[in-house]
C-alpha cells in the first residue's frame, strides 16, 4: 500500500499563531498584500501555521491604492487577540495616527505581542512610543523625517529590517517580504521559510543588514558570470583564489575583477564571506555539526575564521546564533 507524503512538520512558533493586519483609509495595497501572502494564506503543506485577520482602524468605506474598497474582519478589539500585528505601511508621514490606534498598539506591546512595520508604517509606531530607545529603519526617503519627529529612535537608514525582538521595522516595499521570511525563520526555522520563500517565487533570504541601495543589477543566472557565482555556490568548501575564478571565467585576472565589481558592487572576497555566512548560518540552524566542521565545509578552514568573521558581520557569535535559532534537523 503506497504511503501518502508526510506534510512538513514546522516547531509550534509562537504560543499564539493569531496574525492581525491593520486596514485603513488609503491602505498600501502591496504591503497589505504582503502580509496576506506571508502569513494569511493556507498552507496545508504544515500541520501548524498563522492565523490571519484583517483590523479596521477606522470606520468605513476604506479605500485601498488601485480603487479597491476592503471590508476587514473587525475593528480595533482584534489587536487584543493578536500575538503578532502588521502595520502595512500608512497613508502619509503626516497623518496623524487615530489616538485608539495608539492605545491599542501600546496595549498589545505591553503584554507581549510582536509589533511589525512595513515601509511608512514606522511612523505609527513611532507615535504610539514603542519605538523609543530602540533602533528601527524605514524606506531611505522617509529616514530624515522620521528621525527628525522621533529623536529618541534609532534609525538605521541603510537596511533591509530591523529586528529589535518584540518590534521589528523593515525599509520599502519589497524590504517587507525580507522581514516576513525573517520572521517565519525565526518563528519556525529555516526549512519553513525557504518552503514559503520557493512557493511567493522570492529569494529565500536577504540579511537584514543589507544596504537598500543595489549599486548594479545583479548577472542574470543563464549568463556567463551568472553560471560563474552559481559554480562558486557550489564549491564554497574549497579556497578559491582569485586566479583559479578568473582561469574558470577565461579572463585576466585585471578583467575579471573589474566585470565582477561590476555585476556585483563587491569584490570576489567580499562575495564570498557573505555566501560563506549565509551557508553556516543555515548549517547552525539546520544541523548539529559542531563549528569545527561547519567552518570546514564552508571554506572558512578554521572555527576561528568563522567566529571572527561572525561577530564583525552578524554582530554574534555562532554558538549564539545557533541558541536563537537552531531547530531540529
Amino acid at each position: 500500500m503506497k504511503k501518502s507524503p508526510k506534510r512538513a512538520r514546522p516547531r509550534p512558533g509562537p504560543g499564539n499563531h493569531r496574525v492581525v493586519a491593520l486596514v485603513y483609509d488609503g491602505l498600501c495595497t502591496f504591503e497589505y498584500g504582503i502580509a496576506v501572502e506571508m502569513f494569511g494564506l493556507p498552507r496545508p503543506e504544515f500541520e501548524h501555521w498563522y492565523t490571519f485577520a484583517s483590523c479596521a482602524v477606522e470606520r468605513g468605506p476604506l479605500r485601498a491604492a488601485g480603487g479597491i474598497r476592503v471590508q476587514a474582519d473587525g475593528g480595533l478589539e482584534l489587536l487584543a487577540q493578536a500575538e503578532t500585528v502588521i502595520v502595512p505601511g500608512w497613508r502619509g508621514a503626516d497623518a496623524a495616527p487615530p489616538p485608539a490606534l495608539l492605545e491599542a498598539l501600546r496595549a498589545a506591546h505591553k503584554r507581549g505581542a510582536r509589533l511589525l512595520s512595513f515601509c511608512s508604517g514606522v511612523f505609527v509606531l513611532a507615535a504610539a512610543g514603542v519605538l523609543d530607545g530602540r533602533s528601527a529603519t524605514t524606506h531611505w526617503r522617509y529616514a530624515q523625517a522620521l528621525a527628525e519627529r522621533y529623536p529618541r529612535i534609532r534609525i538605521e537608514p541603510d537596511v533591509l529590517y530591523v529586528d529589535a525582538g518584540h518590534v521589528l521595522t523593515s525599509a520599502g516595499s519589497a524590504a517587507a517580504i525580507d522581514l516576513s521570511l525573517h520572521l517565519i525563520r525565526r518563528d519556525y526555522g529555516p526549512r519553513i521559510a525557504n518552503q514559503v520563500a520557493r512557493r511567493a517565487v522570492v529569494p529565500t533570504h536577504r540579511d537584514g543588514g543589507q544596504a537598500q541601495f543595489i549599486p548594479a543589477p545583479l548577472p542574470e543566472q543563464g549568463s556567463a558570470l551568472g553560471k560563474l557565482l552559481e559554480w562558486m555556490r557550489a564549491h564554497l568548501d574549497q579556497p578559491l583564489p582569485l586566479n583559479a575564478l578568473a582561469e574558470h571565467a577565461r579572463m585576466s585576472e585585471r578583467t575579471f575583477l573589474r566585470r565582477f565589481e561590476e555585476a556585483t558592487g563587491c569584490s570576489p572576497k567580499q562575495w564570498l564571506i557573505q555566501e560563506r555566512l549565509g551557508r553556516a548560518r543555515e548549517l547552525l540552524e539546520g544541523s548539529q555539526w559542531p563549528v569545527e566542521r561547519i567552518a570546514d565545509a564552508c571554506g572558512f578552514g578554521s572555527a576561528d575564521t568563522l567566529r571572527h568573521h561572525f561577530r564583525r558581520t552578524l554582530k554574534v557569535s555562532p554558538a549564539r546564533y545557533r541558541e536563537r535559532f537552531a531547530h531540529a534537523a
